[in-house]
């Protein structure tokens, strides 16, 4: 018998715990900040319809002239899980990226795109390079690759002087307009 008063007890506490939640959502109804409380370095702030505005990509062209090679290198190793630079190399998750500074989008003929990529306009030029290395899903909306981005502009450079070097005739580096 006092069992049955302890799961009693319990049972009538969390239905008056749900009920007060439910009362109390009804009650307040939460303000939406016009702007975050704590921003966070790297996020867009919401646009008035309620989605992320990307903010603009910096230009590539000027950050070449001093670029790292080997740091693109460096980094360019966490690209290596998907991606083959080799000459000649097989496709893995990803292309093979060998010459792909001022080739085609879809610039493998053997690998499987996705649609998008493969109605994407254009060549890979620095500043397309650049965009895309920043944030793939914004530059080619339905691309297969599921990496987030590099977010510094300076390490994006360095990554693509590397890319460029890996090609049997690198591509002219840009000048500044």
């Amino acid at each position: 018998m006092e069992s049955n008063k302890i799961y009693a007890a319990i049972l009538v506490a969390g239905i008056l715990a749900m009920i007060s939640i439910i009362a109390s959502g009804m009650l307040v109804e939460p303000v939406q900040l016009a702007k975050p409380a704590y921003p966070i370095e790297g996020v867009a702030a919401p646009a008035a319809g309620g989605e992320a505005k990307p903010a603009a990509t910096e230009p590539v062209t000027p950050l070449l002239a001093k670029a790292d090679v080997d740091h693109g290198a460096q980094i360019a190793r966490q690209c290596m899980a998907c991606h083959n630079f080799a000459k000649g190399g097989p496709n893995m998750v990803g292309p093979n990226l060998w010459g792909v500074v001022g080739g085609p989008h879809a610039h493998k003929a053997d690998y499987a795109y996705s649609d998008a990529m493969k109605k994407f306009p254009g060549n890979w030029d620095y500043e397309s390079l650049n965009k895309f290395i920043e944030h793939p899903q914004a530059f080619v909306p339905g691309t297969k690759m599921g990496f987030a981005g590099l977010k510094k502009g300076q390490d994006r450079a360095d990554v693509i002087a590397w890319l460029r070097q890996q090609a049997d005739t690198p591509e002219p580096l840009p000048t500044e307009k």
